[in-house]
């Protein structure tokens, strides 16, 4: 499972906007989490995009390697630290993990503040409820 598919991108326009507006965030330096849950079936538990701001990093080929190295953390990651700790009845997460860090680190320091973001996005699940997307202003 050590893949990263087409599938587990999250590309749809209305599925960033819904993540942007309705979802819940947290800063873990130096990323910046933004998770939803979704009631969508998919073959994947997890729907994830990565952003690094243009207005931080000028260069494009900055702004890749940094996305590169994280989309490589997750990718080794994803399995063990994040889909084994997901409550299992919830069909979709929709994720964004976006890079506000002021330089350019090496692999290993992202991959180690990655793994610490996922424990603190799961110990985030355990402690709310999940957001279906639906609107329960009344519960």
């Amino acid at each position: 499972m050590n893949t990263f598919k087409k599938e587990e991108r999250l590309c749809s326009r209305k599925s960033l906007d819904l993540l942007f507006k309705n979802g819940s965030s947290f800063l873990l330096y130096p990323y910046r989490i933004s998770y939803l849950f979704v009631s969508e079936a998919q073959r994947f538990p997890v729907q994830v995009v990565i952003n690094v701001a243009k207005k931080r990093y000028k260069r494009a080929v900055d702004r890749n390697l940094i996305k590169r190295r994280i989309r490589e953390a997750y990718r080794l990651q994803k399995e063990q630290e994040l889909y084994t700790l997901l409550p299992g009845n919830n069909p979709l997460l929709l994720l964004s993990v976006q890079f506000v860090g002021k330089k350019i680190y090496d692999f290993s320091f992202l991959e180690k503040k990655l793994s610490a973001a996922f424990k603190r996005l799961t110990a985030d699940l355990e402690v709310k409820k999940p957001n279906t997307g639906k609107s329960d202003e009344g519960n």
